[in-house]
């Protein structure tokens, strides 16, 4: 797929712009297109401090936006989000068109712009209605892609319909947006080759003997009731009639909520203790958790991805249960580092229940528990669903998604002048 590529998005590459799955997924989305032979220009909300525009690899330009207003609002991209939108919508539009349709135009090439989430269909609209204007609107194809429902009363869709193609990641997100009358077209979400090779087995081996002979499950998100972490302890509590009794490893955000979950677990009488690393010493914070009798550990420390990829491996389960996942890129990190993931049913159309992942289709503790004391009680169960996931993951690298995008263009493009 060769050809100019324009990404927009609100999060990023940036510390500053990577806030959830979004900021990972359009990275390295860039980077899949620059390998495939196209040239990419990623704009997104960038950190205020670094420079507008980063030659960020062969073929792969990172162009930093609404950096003004980022440096009166420093917290991160969704800092002062409502001014940023509007920002984004005005001035984006005209350098596209005139930076990249424009030169790919006269070469004789068609531009693909695609835009993610609702933050950015203000500038998608404005960018066909310029098109339109120049008489270069056969010399673009927009697409404007959903991840999740947020933002979705905030979109004008008889306009962006107008204006581009509407694509999403699952079947899940495909009959959210026909609630708002829409027609998407599904193109997955995908991970990148290299993690196929698994984690790193020395540091799988060390976190292993960090976590001990006790079972130990995982589950790291951002603490919010739709990431079901009182179902995860409550699970834990049922679970503690078990020998040995197994353990919950928590890495959480800072939000208020996730006090409410550390009090369910007291409640439970489990124990809670926190685990940190003086500067984020890795060596510090295996000798830590070795040290940690405590059922739920609560982890207080930066984990490099190279070390969370390896902890998802050693750990019996990673508990990626939400109650509504619009796709679960998690779950196919877990898969692709050796790990078993624990879903739930909803966006994560790859998971098949004890084939390649543990599967709980409501919010009972109960189905959770027993689906984990199934884990305890039998490693071969565990084994061959890890194998089948390893494979599983395989088939959602981002060569295969543009594989899938690309056949989907072939109708978009064909159909252009019905949009």
């Amino acid at each position: 797929m060769k050809r100019p590529v324009a990404l927009l998005s609100f999060e990023g590459p940036d510390r500053y712009s990577m806030v959830g799955g979004l900021g990972t997924r359009v990275t390295e989305l860039a980077h899949a297109f620059a390998e495939a032979g196209s040239q990419i220009d990623l704009f997104f909300i960038g950190d205020p401090q670094l420079a507008p525009i980063e030659e960020a690899a062969p073929r792969v330009r990172y162009r930093r936006w609404c950096q003004w207003i980022s440096a009166y609002h420093p917290a991160n991209v969704y800092d002062g989000e409502p001014g940023k939108v509007d920002d984004f919508a005005k001035s984006i539009p005209p350098v596209i068109v005139d930076e990249i349709v424009v030169p790919a135009a006269e070469r004789g090439e068609r531009t693909l712009v695609i835009a993610e989430e609702w933050q950015t269909s203000g500038a998608v609209i404005a960018l066909d209605a310029l098109l339109r204007r120049r008489g270069l609107r056969d010399a673009a194809t927009l697409l404007w892609n959903a991840n999740n429902t947020y933002g979705f009363e905030s979109v004008d869709w008889a306009s962006l319909r107008r204006a581009a193609a509407i694509t999403t990641i699952s079947k899940y997100m495909k009959f959210e947006l026909a609630m708002r009358g829409q027609q998407p077209l599904i193109v997955p979400n995908g991970i990148p080759a290299r993690l196929l090779d698994g984690a790193d087995a020395a540091l799988v081996a060390r976190w292993r003997a960090a976590l001990g002979a006790r079972p130990a499950f995982l589950k790291v998100g951002r603490f919010d009731p739709d990431k079901r972490w009182m179902q995860a302890i409550d699970a834990l509590a049922l679970l503690q009639d078990v020998p040995p009794p197994p353990r919950l490893v928590v890495r959480g955000g800072r939000e208020p909520y996730g006090e409410d979950v550390l009090a369910r677990a007291r409640h439970h009488g489990l124990n809670v203790e926190e685990v940190s690393a003086p500067g984020n010493d890795e060596e510090r914070l295996f000798a830590n958790v070795a040290a940690c009798r405590a059922d739920v550990i609560v982890l207080r420390a930066f984990l490099p991805n190279e070390s969370l990829y390896a902890l998802y491996a050693a750990a019996s389960a990673v508990l990626a249960n939400s109650g509504r996942e619009p796709f679960g890129l998690v779950g196919l990190e877990v898969m692709a580092a050796g790990g078993l993931p624990v879903c739930g049913a909803t966006g994560e159309e790859y998971a098949e229940p004890f084939i390649n992942a543990i599967v709980v289709d409501t919010d009972s503790p109960t189905e959770l528990a027993a689906y984990l004391r199934d884990l305890i009680a039998d490693p071969t169960l565990s084994s061959g669903m890890r194998v089948t996931a390893k494979q599983t993951a395989a088939r959602f690298t981002w060569d295969a998604v543009l594989q899938t995008l690309e056949r989907k263009l072939e109708f978009i493009e064909a159909g252009q002048g019905q949009l």
